[in-house]
């Protein structure tokens, strides 16, 4: 029988040769994950989620699982992690425990800041089932990808990311396809807040519809696992009915970075997608690949980012809320992520040139005040501070901010989030150790490891919003959701890039206050691909009209746009471009009408 902990492959060596046996264990399968943590921020990259011992500084619990062995035996055993702060040697120390002993090796404290296996060393299976478990060694972020056990002494686990996700799909017996999961109305990927009121939207108008999210909870940034409060307003819309469904997922305003994650109302969302019989929702899952018919999507196809269990999608019309645009990428959409030229827009707000440089990732942290003082280790791998320049503060704000240029907010999420622990550590550190007793009895009880994005792919529609839209107050006949937030463009902060040169963790703004400002239906569609809306941080705009469409409020009320074209869509057996073509009148006749409540 097929454990979804392991999976036993048996390997002929040529004809004649003792068979040789290889078990693959992946380590966000673990029956009991401990203290670990499981992040799939890199899955576009290594295809893979892994586990994290996100302890803060304190040794998390061990995690652990049963893993059955063909025979019993002597073992290679190879083990995919990484150093992630290699300077010169990182925290991320853990140990692989196999019944309770500890093997020599200490993995996560050596090469590169790369995935890579590491040799554990031959080991003694004496029964066929062991107890396989990683022990922490220091509760700074150390990870593990995969374990392999194999009784060939040459053979090596293949390292290349997309070989290593043919040989993961071998050994876990996903080689014969996806399970079917259904065939949809509307199939939502990212529930954010604007997938979220997407997929409400449109199962209130008698879709079918199918949420797909990639993390356990729903709300995205506004979730416990990022801590970003709501902003935007939905009191002035032009349609003032738009914005009653992200007022009913809205637990209030708690501010940024809250310690207590309760405020944030992941259970407020939850319970209200499970009361909609309509909607079908996946939590846990990351769309990773999708089946195209020419400029159309056929289906999506997730994977479990805990089982490792993929599932198929199909419908006609796909709704891209990942805010990566990462549905939108994988089906060829047009897209742009940067920022254009003033020459190319017209733009007085644009750089003279276009470049690469986007907004950042924030990590938010807290510190509370306790009763007795704590400490908190020395962190020579972490970013150094002095008198000179250090952040005097018990928790963070949306200023803690890395990217702007000098890394990818898609393909080095990874490496992004571990900048920021860098910086969060290395500061907090210097506070408890070297500076004075202001914080002696404050501890720091959290930090966010899931990174709260701000920019990355915007995908083209038929109408793409620029700064003159927004200040200009144009009325586009298709105008939807009424937007107030000012064009809020993020930089480095002065000092901190003196300090930290290409390397800045913290961010400044200049608010450019707007008048109120509708959004048009044509931005919230795909030029290219014929059956793909898009609503979130993603839509059509350029760099600059992002910085004020990009609150999560109004990226919500984008959702409940979609969910009514949606509902146009299969009414009139249309695309989405044919709404605004052959339909608009109806359209811009329902968002002003419908009375869902």
């Amino acid at each position: 029988m097929k454990s979804l902990f392991s999976l036993i492959l048996v390997l002929g060596i040529g004809l004649g040769a003792y068979a040789q046996e290889h078990v693959f264990v992946e380590a966000e399968s673990f029956e009991n994950k401990g203290g670990w943590v499981i992040d799939q921020q890199a899955f576009d990259v290594i295809y893979s989620s892994f586990i994290m011992a996100h302890g803060m500084g304190k040794p998390v619990a061990d995690a652990s699982t049963t893993v059955q062995f063909p025979k019993k035996g002597k073992y290679h055993m190879w083990v995919r992690t990484k150093d992630w702060a290699p300077f010169p040697q990182g925290p991320g120390a853990f140990k692989v425990l196999i019944d309770g002993q500890a093997v020599d090796k200490v993995f996560g404290i050596e090469g590169s800041d790369d995935w890579m296996w590491y040799y554990g060393g031959l080991v003694d299976v004496k029964t066929d089932k062991i107890q396989l478990a990683l022990q922490d060694q220091s509760g700074f972020n150390g990870r593990c990808d995969a374990i392999h056990f194999t009784t060939d002494r040459k053979f090596t686990p293949p390292n290349d990311h997309k070989e290593l996700l043919a040989f993961r799909k071998k050994m876990l017996g996903l080689k014969d396809g996806p399970e079917e999961a259904g065939t949809y109305d509307l199939v939502v990927v990212g529930g954010g807040m604007a997938g979220t009121c997407a997929a409400i939207s449109a199962s209130r108008m008698g879709l079918k519809v199918a949420l797909i999210q990639n993390r356990p909870v729903l709300g995205g940034n506004n979730s416990s696992e990022i801590r970003v409060h709501l902003m935007g307003r939905i009191d002035q819309n032009h349609y003032p009915k738009l914005g009653r469904i992200v007022r009913e997922l809205d637990n209030g305003d708690p501010g940024n970075g809250h310690p207590d994650g309760r405020l944030y109302g992941d259970a407020r969302k939850l319970d209200v997608v499970k009361a909609e019989p309509n909607i079908d929702l996946f939590l846990n899952n990351h769309a990773y690949k999708v089946e195209m018919d020419g400029n159309k999507i056929v289906a999506v196809i997730s994977r479990d980012i805990e089982t490792n269990r993929e599932y198929r999608f199909t419908s006609g019309l796909f709704a891209d809320c990942t805010g990566d645009g990462t549905l939108g990428y994988l089906a060829g959409a047009d897209y742009r992520m940067g920022r254009e030229s003033r020459s190319d827009t017209g733009e007085s707000l644009a750089p003279e040139k276009a470049d690469d440089f986007t907004l950042g990732t924030s990590n938010l942290w807290a510190s509370l005040e306790k009763e007795q003082p704590s400490g908190f280790p020395e962190t020579p791998w972490a970013i150094q501070f002095s008198d000179e320049y250090h952040i005097d503060a018990h928790k963070a704000d949306w200023q803690w901010e890395t990217g702007f240029g000098n890394f990818n907010t898609i393909y080095e999420a990874e490496k992004i989030r571990d900048h920021n622990l860098r910086a969060i550590y290395g500061n907090w550190s210097y506070l408890k150790n070297h500076k004075n007793q202001k914080y002696a009895n404050n501890e720091l009880v959290w930090v966010a490891y899931i990174g709260g994005k701000r920019e990355s792919r915007r995908l083209m529609g038929d109408h793409v919003l620029t700064q003159m839209d927004i200040q200009d107050g144009v009325m586009h006949p298709d105008g939807t959701v009424t937007a107030t937030w000012t064009i809020d463009l993020h930089f480095p902060e002065e000092r901190n890039a003196k300090y930290f040169p290409g390397q800045e963790f913290y961010a400044a703004t200049k608010h450019i206050r707007v008048q109120p400002y509708t959004i048009p239906y044509r931005c919230l569609y795909s030029r290219n691909i014929e059956n793909l809306f898009m609503a979130g941080r993603n839509i059509s705009t350029t760099h600059v009209a992002f910085g004020s469409t990009r609150v999560m409020r109004t990226c919500g009320m984008m959702g409940e746009v979609v969910g009514y074209a949606s509902y146009l869509c299969k009414k009139e057996s249309c695309l989405p471009r044919q709404v605004y073509n052959d339909h608009l009148s109806e359209f811009m006749n329902l968002i002003e009408a419908t009375t869902q409540f």
